[in-house]
């Protein structure tokens, strides 16, 4: 398997070159359908357009053809490119991510149990000292620190929905059939 901090290493300067922030880069698939699942983001507006998806899959995909070509391929075997926006429901990743939601709903999975509890849910009540807190319902505030989380991600609710509305909506109830004037 690919080693993710160097696949990190590796990539975070492309995505940056690009004019985007790095979300996620993880393998995902398993040995049957081995795939390099990159997310990323305008840091301006925390979207990612198909243009921009588009851009930097082939900025990635060129800069990994010519890694391989030089025998410095980092994942070993064939295996797909997938460059996404985190979505709506997004993964969070990076400390800053945790503030910069506060107060959306989250979903935390923790490594090891906090006042008995493996899973999180609650409203994100942001970053101290290295801290992330969320307010459980029935509990105190909990703080946790960022080692200690598996997984996180935001859960999709009306505010998320309304937060999250893409720049531009235009085109989007248009339907154009080939051969046909709109």
């Amino acid at each position: 398997m690919a080693d993710i901090a160097q696949l990190n290493g590796i990539i975070e300067p492309a995505v940056e070159a690009e004019g985007l922030a790095l979300v996620r880069v993880r393998m995902i698939g398993g040995a049957s359908d081995p795939t390099l699942q990159v997310m990323a983001e305008d840091p301006a507006t925390r979207q990612l357009t198909l243009e921009d998806c588009a851009r930097l899959s082939r900025r990635l995909s060129d800069m990994l053809d010519v890694l391989e070509a030089e025998g410095k391929d980092p994942i070993e075997g064939a295996y797909r490119l997938e460059v996404s926006s985190p979505g709506i429901d997004r993964p969070l990743t990076r400390l800053q991510d945790f503030e910069d939601w506060k107060g959306h709903q989250a979903r935390i999975s923790l490594e090891d149990p906090v006042q008995d509890r493996k899973q999180l849910t609650g409203p994100l009540l942001g970053v101290e000292r290295e801290l992330i807190g969320i307010q459980v319902p029935g509990q105190d505030d909990m703080w946790i620190t960022r080692a200690n989380i598996r997984s996180a991600k935001l859960v999709m609710t009306d505010e998320l929905i309304a937060a999250t509305a893409p720049l531009s909506a235009d085109g989007a109830d248009t339907i154009k059939v080939e051969g046909q004037d709109s």
